[in-house]
């Protein structure tokens, strides 16, 4: 299966290339086009190419830029130039930056194709590195901070493993996969840092491993680091921490519990905190707490031995007119008037 990159300012010459390509037959992975240098770059970052076909007169990136940016990426993708300029200096100079073949405007089909099997029967003669495309290492890096985040440890565990089985495939060279490895640990820590987690251990000390195992070695001790050092921010809690602080409040309603409190009870910051809250349960942290504050009071004002005023003290209200505000503007009527309704006197 083959990955194929074409790169042309005009769109009606990216279309006759595509159809050339669908008519070769190749067993095709991917096949995807750009108008310029700039956008090629983009495309080879997201799925590095197999083979890369492209002009030379183009905007913004012209085809000798993209062709040393190429070169300067020490990447295994064979690259065609297709112009319409007949210039002896051009091929010279794309010839040094490892082109592999050089084409006029127009293409024929037979010419084309000739050049599709000279890039075949090369490409089945290197046996080089495959590329891990900057998608899959955000899609392991968002994975893991889920874990982390989540205090998952067995989640974690088998993700790892899974990654370590998966660049094993991969079949890397030690300085290629040292630089995966430290992609993949500060794009973990992006992620953290979005939710306001700042750890201690901000760096990946890679320099210096001699060996995939000890490497790997440094990466998990790395990772798993992060995990304890949140664990301890918590105290150990494993649980969802919007669950954790819905059971703080629900103990402690009685008492003026503040976001402050509950965000260092939890480990986290108050204003992330604050916003997981609201996200997770469509209310502020006050108006949830006020809510279940009221919750409670309702159930209290239904067993007649309680009195109103205690009650607004089992619910955190200390002045017993603000309880009574509170309580009409949630109910819509006073406690006195909801005992009423509910057929109990005072």
């Amino acid at each position: 299966m083959y990955r194929i990159l074409i790169v042309d300012d005009e769109p009606m010459i990216r279309k006759g290339l595509q159809k050339l390509v669908e008519q070769s037959e190749l067993p095709i992975e991917s096949l995807r086009t750009a108008e310029n240098g700039v956008v090629a770059l983009q495309r080879i970052q997201e799925d590095r190419p197999d083979f890369l076909f492209t002009d030379i007169r183009m905007p913004k990136m012209d085809g000798l830029e993209l062709c040393a940016r190429v070169a300067e990426m020490d990447a295994d993708i064979q690259v065609v130039v297709i112009s319409g300029y007949s210039d002896f200096e051009y091929a010279q100079k794309c010839v040094s930056y490892g082109v592999k073949e050089y084409l006029l405007k127009p293409v024929n089909i037979k010419g084309f194709q000739n050049v599709l099997e000279k890039l075949i029967r090369t490409r089945s003669k290197v046996s080089s590195e495959s590329f891990v495309a900057v998608t899959k290492l955000e899609q392991w890096a968002s994975r893991m901070e889920h874990a982390v985040w989540m205090l998952h440890q067995a989640e974690l565990d088998s993700l790892l493993e899974e990654i370590h089985t998966e660049l094993k495939d991969y079949k890397l060279k030690l300085n290629r996969l040292l630089d995966i490895l430290e992609e993949i640990h500060t794009l973990l820590h992006q992620r953290l840092n979005v939710r306001d987690v700042y750890l201690m251990q901000g760096e990946l000390a890679l320099t210096g491993a001699v060996s995939e195992e000890e490497a790997w070695l440094r990466f998990t001790d790395a990772v798993y680091g992060h995990l304890d050092e949140l664990r301890n921010k918590r105290k150990g809690k494993l649980k969802d921490p919007v669950e954790v602080a819905k059971q703080y409040i629900e103990t402690h309603l009685a008492e003026e519990v503040s976001l402050e409190e509950v965000a260092e009870f939890i480990g986290l910051n108050p204003s992330y905190f604050s916003q997981l809250f609201k996200q997770s349960t469509s209310e502020t942290f006050v108006q949830y707490r006020t809510r279940r504050r009221m919750e409670k009071a309702k159930k209290l004002l239904e067993q007649p031995q309680w009195r109103i005023t205690d009650i607004s003290g089992e619910v955190g209200y200390a002045d017993h007119p603000h309880f009574t505000k509170t309580f009409k503007k949630y109910e819509g009527c006073l406690p006195s008037e909801y005992r009423q309704q509910m057929g109990i006197r005072t």
